[in-house]
């Protein structure tokens, strides 16, 4: 069907509910709108489902939420693997709990245990549940850090990590072969309650995540001498990080912990927050007023479903708070951890950090320093939780932290996924560290600068909307992988690595290998001078994004280059 037979279907067939029916009329005469709501399936990538929230088959609504539901469910009994059950966790947005409800009485239906959490929760505490109660997969309802407008739904499998190849796309497939919305199950919630097949959870998953996070605490002494002196302030963005977040830093000894009042309870529409995503700066708004207030040493954000930590830091020097990158937050943390544990002599055996191709080179540098092996995967926290599956399956390394540049990072193997809530218990423990040092944790990055080099990156975004920006997105990938650049502006091309087709090629010698990574639509180019750029469509946006980095002298010089880098790179961006 074409998009306005499948329109006239969702109009006219009893299956669909009134409201349903009533807001389809109300755009009827939009022939734009239709054509966006109707034009495809809401694509059920390798993460799950991400979307507008409204009526139509390219739209988040109860029914594109089952129809998903049914093709996951297919695929577990197909497995044989119903009988262990399913974790579902959902964050404060808009039907959140709506669709958390449906997932589970889908898979109700088909015989399969939901346990779905009693309120709100953040994603790692997700991840967590599915190993903790031996579930066969996990279901997170939320869209991130995306505008209001938008929901989602990510799928885990029972490593606790988000699926990835070949189950992906196996999962891929079961969700397109489910055509008919007929076919869907469902039963009434009261009577999966009385079957045992809709379970509700709560404190005991919270009481065992916390115990796992206090695990990660490596100088204890450090933060009961400092916990009455560090001054925090920590919003969650009206998300799930209020409570897990709040909680943990009361528990092992922080004490001057201010919350922002506007941002505390769930909000679905995040009121006073253009988009609540920590790599925002204008997100931290109203933050950075109340730390100035206070006089706090660190401001801390986690975004809705409180798997990515955003920071700022005094500067004594200046007097005002400096932002951080996810790069940096994430290498500020990786540095204190191998420091401490090199220390005290508790680093395992054969220690692993775990990174994304798109993230920091100064990984490389504090992994040599500590004699600690360095994993790149591709861009996806989802692959490093993959890795942590193999180091415990394969006996290869002991994984110590894992980070990407989007403000993600994992310490401890709890959870498969990025934890703010342990990000921000470990961001904590720095800054107990640093005040006890009689420094700031901005201090403590420029001296990191000064010892591995002023590392820097940035991030490129076009926004593309619609059938259209799709295709847009597909030419410009198109474009630069058959017109391979030989050089941005002053820095040559050494490599140019295409995942898609799995080679990198030397572009001087024509000399080709494998990239040894699983395929993906991703083009990475290996510059000169320590610096690098990537381009890679977003699975859950229509964005294409274009990640880069470089290495400068100083601060300004780092900055210069990369802001060159980037000019150089979209003179070479046709579509």
């Amino acid at each position: 069907m074409d998009y306005r037979e499948q329109f006239n279907f969702w109009l006219n067939d009893d299956y669909f509910d009134e409201a349903t029916k009533k807001e389809l009329l109300a755009v009827r005469n939009d022939e734009k709108e239709v054509e966006d709501r109707f034009y495809r399936d809401l694509e059920f990538g390798t993460g799950g489902l991400r979307g507008v929230i409204g009526a139509g088959t390219n739209r988040m609504n109860i029914y594109t939420v089952r129809k998903a539901t049914q093709g996951l469910a297919n695929y577990i009994i197909a497995n044989n693997a119903q009988n262990k059950g399913i974790s579902i966790a959902y964050d404060s947005r808009f039907m959140s709990p709506e669709f958390a409800d449906e997932a589970a009485l889908c898979m109700a239906a088909n015989g399969i245990k939901a346990y779905v959490f009693d309120a709100l929760r953040p994603t790692p505490e997700l991840s967590f549940s599915v190993r903790y109660l031996g579930c066969t997969a996990g279901i997170v309802v939320t869209a991130s850090h995306n505008p209001p407008e938008y929901n989602g739904y990510k799928v885990y499998w029972e490593d606790g990590a988000q699926v990835t190849s070949p189950r992906d796309i196996e999962i891929i497939d079961c969700v397109k072969a489910v055509t008919d919305y007929h076919t869907v199950k469902t039963m009434d919630k009261a009577e999966a309650v009385a079957k045992g097949l809709y379970v509700t959870i709560g404190k005991e998953i919270d009481d065992a995540f916390i115990a796992e996070l206090k695990k990660q605490i490596i100088r204890p002494d450090v933060i009961r001498e400092m916990g009455k002196e560090l001054k925090i302030v920590y919003t969650p963005f009206n998300g799930t990080g209020n409570v897990p977040a709040r909680r943990i830093l009361k528990e092992i000894g922080f004490e001057n912990v201010y919350v922002v009042p506007e941002q505390e309870m769930p909000d679905p529409k995040f009121t006073t927050l253009e988009y609540p995503n920590p790599e925002d700066p204008k997100a931290f708004t109203l933050a950075l007023k109340l730390a100035k207030e206070v006089k706090a040493d660190i401001v801390l954000a986690t975004d809705p479903d409180a798997d990515r930590l955003g920071i700022y830091a005094y500067d004594t020097k200046s007097g005002e708070y400096v932002s951080f990158t996810g790069n940096m937050s994430g290498m500020l943390i990786a540095e204190y951890i191998l420091k401490s544990r090199r220390e005290m002599g508790i680093m395992p055996e054969k220690p692993a950090l775990v990174k994304t191709i798109v993230t920091t080179n100064m990984a490389d540098r504090i992994t040599a320093e500590y004699d600690v092996s360095m994993i790149e995967v591709l861009t996806g926290f989802k692959y490093i939780g993959e890795q942590i599956k193999w180091f415990e399956r394969d006996n290869t390394y002991n994984y110590v932290f894992g980070l990407e540049e989007s403000y993600g990072c994992l310490a401890g193997t709890h959870a498969r996924d990025k934890d703010a809530i342990v990000a921000v218990m470990c961001l904590c423990e720095v800054a107990a560290w640093c005040k006890k040092q009689g420094i700031t944790v901005w201090d403590m990055m420029l001296d990191m600068y000064e010892k591995y080099g002023y590392f820097k990156e940035d991030l490129y975004t076009i926004t593309m909307k619609g059938k259209e920006g799709s295709e847009q997105i597909a030419a410009i990938m198109e474009n630069l992988r058959k017109n391979v650049p030989t050089e941005f502006g002053a820095l040559k091309v050494k490599e140019f690595r295409d995942y898609k087709s799995g080679i990198i090629k030397n572009p001087v010698t024509g000399e080709e290998k494998p990239t040894g990574l699983p395929t993906s639509n991703v083009l990475y180019f290996d510059l000169t001078n320590d610096s690098w750029c990537c381009a890679r469509p977003s699975g859950t946006e229509p964005k294409i994004k274009f990640y880069m980095g470089v290495k400068g002298t100083n601060l300004e010089d780092a900055k210069a280059k990369v802001t060159a880098l980037t000019e150089s790179l979209k003179s070479k961006i046709e579509y």
